[in-house]
Formats: C-alpha cells, structure tokens, sequence
C-alpha cells in the first residue's frame, strides 16, 4: 500500500530540489566564467608576450639600420637606411604602446624612438646633400643608445620566454615603481626596465628641421620681440576697446606662464561668457571664446568674411587673405594668411569665428601668428612657375597659381610655388614646388563640401 506524502511536505521536498538544481545551476555559471576568464587572461597574455617580441625585434631592426647608416657614403643607400630606420622606430613604439606598463615606465623609451625615427627621416630627406660631423656624431650617439636598449631587451625577452620571468611579474615591477616615486622610497624594484629607462634618458642634443628638435623649446614669439611689457590694467582696457566694451566688465581671471605668457579676463556678455587673453609682451590679443547663444544665420558667407578682415585690421593686421572656412550653421571660422607682396605666408595664420546672426566675433586665434610673423626678404626664385609647373603630376589640372611660403615641421620656412589642381575625379590637390631647389616640397589633399575644408 502506497504512503501519501502530506501537501506540506511534498512542498519542502520540491523546494528543496529547486533549491539544489539552482545550486547546480549557479555553480556551473560560476565555473564557466571562471574557465571563460582563465581564457581571457591567456589570451591577454600571449597579446603582451606578441606586443614585446615585436618591440625586441623592431629595436633590434632599428640598431642595425643605424649601425650601418654610420659608415653609408652613398646618397641613395644612406636614405634607404634611414628610411629603414624611421619604420623601425615607428614600429617599436606601436608595441611599445600595446604592453600594459608601455606609457607609464617607459616614457624615456618612448620619447627615445620618436626622436630617433623623426631625426633619421630628416636625414633622409637631405641625404643629397651629404652628412655633416656633427650630424654624423649624432647618429653614431643615437645607434649606441640603440645598441643598448636593444641587448637589454633582448635579454628581458630571453628571460620571458625561458619562464624565470612572467609578465605578471613586470607588472608588479611596475606598481612598486610607482609607489616608491609617490613616497620618495628611493629603494630600487630590481627591474631591468630601470636600465632601459637609464639608457634612454640622455638623448644627444637633436638640432634639426623636425618636432623634435631642441632649438623648438627655446622658441621665442617673433611678433613680440623687443615689444614691452605690459600690465594687467593696460590689457584689460585694450581688450575692452577692441571688443567694444567698458573694462570693468572684465574680470581677471588667468596669469598665463609659458612661450606666450598672458592675461586671461571674462566678463558676462549678451547672453555669455565672454573669455580674452592678451599677451604680457606687446599686449597683443591672443585669443577670444564667446559662449553667447547664436541665434539663426542672417549674414552671408562674405558678409562674414567682410566682418573678421574688419576686426583684423582694427588689431592691426594688414593684408590678411582667406584661406579655408568651416561652416558650423550658425558660425562661420575662417583662416586667413598674411600677405606680403605677392607671397602669401601660412605661417602667419589667424583663426577667425564670426556669428552669422549679427556678424560678432565669437573666436580669434592669433597664436601661430603672433610666433611666426616677423619682417621678410624674399629673393627672386631661383625656379620660375614655369619650370615649377612641370613638376605637376600628369592628370592633374592646374587651377591656381602662386608664391607662398610655407612652415616646415621644425618650424622654418620655405618659398615655394603652390599649384591648386583637380584630378580627373574632381578631387583637389595642392602641390609646394621649392622655388630654390626646384623639386616636390608637400602634397596637401583638400576635401571640401559645403561645410568648408579639411586640409590633410
């Protein structure tokens, strides 16, 4: 005869078993992630150990394009080099920058492999002309830092991949380096990433055309040279007169350090922040940032346009030219160029934001201006338009003709004659010729619509 269970304790018993399926259930979604974490974790791993083998590598590639670089007599076997040189170290901080203590320990490494790459690639660029003593010495100075970096990581690398070290060990390094620089703690971590960093840290001095050069940090503003300082009060008035407004309006707010040092003042102005900084030498207006709501667009384009060369010339900006706008709806920025003669000058630009509802300007950036204009002599160019056109790539229409003067990435200037063309596709191009030496100087590509120009 069957026993009956009562109701009671038939539910107990089925609770029971939910409770211990849940269990089950649970446990098993605990062990998955558990399993799909350990996944994770290797897989992260062999990433790093990837990202450090190609770091040695490109290292070890870079070192031997340098060592060999040193003794290269040919033009075309030396710029070879250096170009093989540039990829090297551009590779070498791509993996630098994968690991996880890339940006942290190893900043001199970082900075060490930039300067490298961008010095070679100016070499390169004038490997024509022959290598100087000195820029020789520097080379044979930036390959024995190579050399250096390069046996250190390959011996790190070595003990990697023989297993008496792990990669979670370099991180711990790490953490206890970053603790002993935040307590003072001049107890070393034992790490020979220490050795890299020593190793880096005295770069050679890098004189040349390119970012990184040294001479850039003792950068002085051309514009302002000899010009005399001036006091908060002064600047305050000046930047309410230009702006046509009473200077107790304008509230100090910043004192500026730095290349251009300068005074920072706000006020409350229809509607919005009104943000000027004019520079301590010369008084000269550095920048504008209106934050008053636009309302919609009333002005055209050249009405605009008409507007910022007014206020430019009340700053005291002679013979500036539009260059590129960017069209925001209801703002319009525009970047004009200094003119001098028939030579248009990119160095000397100006950034101009004018609101289309009442033609007011909202933006002004003068600070490439105010670094780089300065008084010119422009000799006759030694390569006329002519000879200079032909230089222009077949299949490309010449649109516009002129002289222009451009920077250089170590901030020097170069005439040239600049060609304005469109391929068969209609896509625009603009071509620098060296009106000296005759030959390709940049190649900018222009994507245009009817929101403005991106330059690239």
């Amino acid at each position: 005869m069957m026993k009956l269970i009562p109701t009671s304790t038939r539910g107990k018993v089925r609770a029971a078993t939910f409770l211990t399926a849940g269990l089950a259930v649970l446990g098993g979604f605990a062990i998955q992630g558990q399993v799909r974490a350990a996944q994770y974790q290797y897989l992260l791993n062999k990433t790093y150990e990837y990202a450090f083998a190609e770091l040695s590598t490109s290292v070890s590639q870079l070192d031997t394009a340098l060592q060999k670089g040193i003794y290269a007599t040919s033009p075309q076997l030396f710029s070879s080099l250096c170009t093989e040189a540039f990829r090297s170290a551009l590779a070498a901080q791509t993996a630098l920058g994968s690991l996880p203590y890339g940006n942290v320990e190893l900043e001199e490494t970082a900075t060490f492999l930039a300067k490298t790459g961008d010095y070679t690639m100016s070499l390169s660029r004038a490997s024509s002309q022959g290598l100087s003593e000195e820029q020789r010495s520097t080379l044979a100075a930036l390959a024995q830092r190579s050399s250096a970096l390069c046996q250190t990581l390959q011996s790190l690398e070595s003990d990697l991949f023989s297993g008496t070290m792990r990669l979670e060990d370099l991180a711990q390094v790490q953490e206890r380096l970053s603790q002993a620089t935040q307590t003072g703690d001049q107890t070393t971590a034992g790490s020979s990433f220490q050795e890299i960093e020593q190793e880096c840290s005295e770069l050679p001095t890098l004189i040349y055309d390119g970012p990184f050069s040294d001479h850039l940090a003792d950068r002085t503003p051309r514009m302002l040279e000899g010009q005399p300082q001036v006091s908060r009060e002064d600047a305050r008035s000046a930047a309410a007169g230009w702006l046509g407004q009473e200077p107790q309006l304008f509230t100090p707010v910043s004192d500026g350090a730095g290349v251009l040092p300068s005074w920072g003042f706000s006020a409350q102005v229809d509607g919005g922040e009104l943000y000027v900084e004019v520079t301590k030498q010369g008084g000269q207006l550095l920048e504008i940032l209106h934050s008053r709501p636009v309302g919609p667009a009333q002005l055209t384009r050249e009405q605009a346009v008409e507007r910022a060369q007014a206020f430019l010339k009340k700053l005291g900006y002679p013979d500036m030219a539009e260059t590129y706008f960017i069209d925001q709806g209801s703002i319009l920025t525009i970047n004009f160029a200094g003119k001098e003669g028939d030579v248009l000058c990119y160095p000397d630009l100006v950034k101009v934001s004018v609101a289309l509802d009442n033609g007011g300007i909202v933006g002004l950036e003068s600070r490439n201006y105010l670094m780089s204009h300065q008084s010119r002599t422009f000799s006759t160019p030694a390569v006329s338009a002519e000879e200079a056109r032909s230089q222009v790539t077949q299949g490309l229409e010449v649109l516009r003709q002129q002289l222009a003067l451009i920077p250089t990435q170590g901030e020097n200037e170069v005439l040239c004659h600049e060609f304005k063309c469109r391929n068969e596709k209609g896509q625009h191009y603009i071509l620098y010729v060296n009106a000296q030496t005759g030959e390709q100087e940049r190649i900018l590509l222009l994507l245009e619509d009817e929101n403005g120009t991106l330059v690239l």
